[in-house]
């Protein structure tokens, strides 16, 4: 007997020879934004319409910083269906049981579908999509350039529901935390990729035992491989900032996501305190200071004097260069990872456009500041370049809550 699935499998193939420069007519959509012969979401008023709004749904720490969710896995998703209504429904359907199962919480679950260049090309569409193919952005990386038909990103305090998520939605299990699972994903998607990681206190000290970390060098007091909070407020795009205003993507905004190894044998071993803080922040501080960054990181906009005098520039202090009006203009959403056992970062990045990631790594690139210091190569002395290899990219657009099946545009 011919499964619902492999039939599915066919359509898509079939679709995709097509090209389906027609599909959007398919989308029938009701003017409220939902799917079309679904009734309106029950979840719809307890839920952000932003699939990525967080802020109000997190703790803070003392200072007033976001505590973010513990643990992540991102799956990245190739399309085994035409776009069509019936997909749409599916789509949603799933998203749905998602919001049933688990409350829009730390100890809950988030999540958002977010839909690759590979849909946008598929569809015909990708010159007027807000994304585009990745490229390399620096001399020093020669990463993967990966397109992907959508992902989504899971994230949560408790790993098990992580999961649990992935068994109901790509597997056999037919609840979710007490919610049956009418339609799966798996009956749309199927995963191409799947990457995993974890962020905060403890946590990089338990899965230290990788390649690219020394032993002994991670406390339990470490809430990232490199040893320092990286979620300050102020060194991070408000929601609203990385917000699509108008257009036919309004409510939504871009999503880069990149795979960086780490190499951290020389942080931890060749470099002391005062030389970490210095690449990772800037020379201007000592290890002394770091109590006092609450929120913020006060930089004094000085990197080339900086490179002049100590031979060696910070990261933070060249990525605030491209702020606008002293607020950044990336929402990063990074964390580590021992995926293929290598210390890592999956940096996931939310902006209101591509260009905005791309001024930033541009920014932490530091090429401009070579001329000021013969010590200051594309990698050495140029904050933390010289521990971290870019090995892959991609690029998604991160509809609105009530467009995120199959998005539609003019």
């Amino acid at each position: 007997m011919t499964s619902r699935r492999s039939a599915l499998a066919r359509l898509g193939a079939v679709a995709g020879a097509l090209g389906l420069s027609g599909c959007a007519q398919f989308l029938g959509s009701t003017d409220d934004g939902g799917v079309a012969d679904l009734p309106p979401n029950p979840h719809a008023d307890a839920l952000p319409n932003r699939q990525f709004a967080q802020a109000s749904f997190l703790p803070v720490d003392d200072a007033g910083n976001d505590i973010q969710a513990r643990y992540r896995r991102v799956l990245l998703l190739t399309l085994d269906a035409a776009p069509s209504e019936s997909a749409a429904r599916t789509v949603e359907r799933g998203m749905r049981t998602l919001e049933a199962a688990y409350d829009w919480a730390p100890e809950g679950l988030f999540h958002m579908l977010a839909w690759g260049t590979d849909y946008f090309e598929r569809i015909g569409k990708l010159r007027t999509a807000p994304i585009s193919k990745p490229e390399v952005i620096s001399r020093t990386d020669n990463p993967d350039l990966l397109s992907f038909d959508a992902a989504l990103v899971l994230e949560s305090d408790v790993p098990s529901q992580l999961t649990a998520v992935e068994n109901a939605m790509f597997g056999s299990a037919g609840t979710l935390n007490g919610e049956p699972v009418e339609d799966p994903l798996g009956d749309v998607f199927r995963v191409a990729v799947r990457r995993t990681g974890f962020l905060g206190e403890g946590l990089p000290a338990e899965h230290a035992d990788v390649e690219g970390i020394p032993a002994g060098a991670l406390s339990a007091d470490h809430p990232t491989f490199m040893g320092f909070f990286s979620d300050r407020q102020g060194t991070q795009a408000s929601e609203e900032f990385v917000t699509i205003p108008d257009g036919p993507f309004a409510g939504g905004t871009t999503l880069h996501v990149s795979h960086l190894t780490q190499s951290l044998d020389t942080w931890w071993e060749g470099l002391d305190d005062a030389g970490r803080v210095a690449r990772m922040f800037s020379p201007e501080f000592d290890p002394s200071d770091l109590p006092a960054f609450a929120a913020n990181v006060p930089f004094t906009d000085a990197v080339r004097d900086h490179a002049r005098e100590f031979d060696v520039v910070g990261h933070h202090e060249k990525v605030a260069q491209v702020r606008r009006d002293g607020d950044p203009i990336i929402l990063r959403r990074d964390f580590n990872t021992t995926d293929g056992g290598q210390a890592g970062v999956h940096f996931l990045s939310l902006q209101r456009t591509l260009e905005h990631f791309r001024r930033t790594r541009r920014a932490m690139n530091g090429w401009y500041v070579r001329d000021d210091s013969d010590a200051i190569t594309d990698r050495k002395n140029n904050g933390i370049l010289n521990f971290v290899d870019v090995q892959s990219r991609a690029n998604f657009y991160v509809p609105p809550r009530d467009r995120r099946a199959f998005p539609q545009y003019g």
